[in-house]
């Protein structure tokens, strides 16, 4: 019984992780028009399941550090209550921030549950100089790092379409419409009537989208770029899912009786899961709200955060991918000067939550467990 309310804590989060995580390597795929939301989800959920599954080869540092050890007292990493509660406050926060919209970082509830239920059940045994140097550390210095690549790979990649000669193109948008003009009446009103208008739009980002035109070594430029932008996107999935597996299948570390090879299989599966039911309001805020973008930026900021978790992963630095992939897209919408600063702002704020509200449902949930 015990092991299975643990599997099921244990997937609980990875759901939770999936529904708030999953969309955020392909949003820029999305964001850019490249391919619609359906094809988006679809390619997300597979390439983060592919990562979930390398991560059991290659994440054994994470999986270790988020067991708890070194940060709390090594008893309580044994505990079954500890770890229950733990599981509960991070996936709550997470899944609830799912729901409202907010890309929030799984790696943050899991730290602040580890603290909340950690200073309940041992107070001062709570190690704060690991949480420092070997936690809060990289997830600082992660957005930033993102900001600065994000830009300099877009720069970068804009030098080298320019030399290659390839540029962009504007579709034009002409077409009937229905307007409503009001039309005088013989009794001295006006009422309103919906008539056919023929408009034209021209360089309108929400209608037309950026291509481009030109040859890259005998190969169509905007093919090759969305192939590019779709590799990478699965590449930042791939990542992600690396970093954040072994986080959430260090909940099931306690219980001995279940081959961890197995957790590693059912975290897997609750996360595609989360994502392909619950992903669309993150990838609203994602995809429209953080900055504009076209394919070739949109892939920089992939290629950025790609490249960032996954050195991350086999470093086992417990970054956020949430704030790398942020933090890329701000910074390429810095240097484009597309950035949408009031949403960011939100989004920062739900950062700036999410530890103490993981910290307070975990040890609301371990003190009425033990008492």
């Amino acid at each position: 019984m015990l092991t299975l309310l643990l599997f099921a804590a244990a997937c609980f989060v990875g759901y939770a992780n999936g529904a708030n995580d999953n969309f955020k390597g392909v949003a820029s795929l999305f964001g850019s028009r490249t391919c619609n939301y359906r094809a988006a989800i679809s390619w997300a959920t597979v390439t983060t399941f592919a990562g979930s599954i390398a991560a059991l080869f290659v994440s054994q540092a994470l999986l270790k550090k988020f067991s708890g050890h070194g940060l709390v007292p090594d008893a309580l990493t044994g505990s079954p209550e500890f770890i229950l509660a733990v599981a509960l406050g991070a996936g709550g926060t997470v899944i609830l921030a799912a729901l409202l919209g907010f890309p929030i970082s799984t790696t943050h509830g899991l730290m602040g549950a580890l603290i909340g239920a950690g200073l309940v059940a041992a107070g001062n045994q709570v190690n704060l100089t690991v949480l420092g140097h070997a936690f809060l550390l990289p997830l600082l210095a992660s957005p930033l790092l993102a900001m600065v690549l994000g830009a300099a790979l877009y720069l970068a990649f804009r030098f080298a379409r320019l030399r290659l000669g390839v540029t962009k193109e504007m579709c034009v948008c002409a077409g009937v419409e229905q307007q409503i003009i009001p039309l005088p009446q013989p009794n001295g009103v006006f009422a309103a009537q919906s008539l056919p208008a023929f408009s034209v739009t021209v360089d309108n980002p929400s209608i037309c989208t950026q291509r481009y035109t030109g040859a890259v070594m005998g190969v169509n430029a905007g093919k090759l770029l969305d192939g590019l932008h779709f590799l990478s996107a699965g590449a930042a999935c791939f990542a992600r899912a690396l970093n954040d597996t072994p986080k959430m299948v260090a909940l099931l570390l306690v219980a001995g009786a279940l081959d961890i090879k197995w957790g590693f299989v059912a975290v897997a599966a609750a996360i595609a899961v989360g994502g392909l039911l619950n992903a669309r309001r993150v990838a609203e805020t994602m995809s429209h709200k953080i900055t504009g973008m076209n394919p070739g930026q949109g892939f920089a900021a992939n290629l950025s955060t790609a490249l960032l978790v996954t050195t991350a992963s086999f470093n086992g630095l417990p970054v956020s991918t949430t704030h790398v992939s942020v933090g890329s897209l701000l910074g390429m919408g810095i240097v484009t000067g597309q950035a949408k600063w009031r949403p960011v702002l939100g989004v920062v704020a739900s950062w700036v939550i999410t530890l103490p509200c993981a910290a307070l449902l975990a040890a609301m949930t371990y003190w009425v467990m033990r008492a």
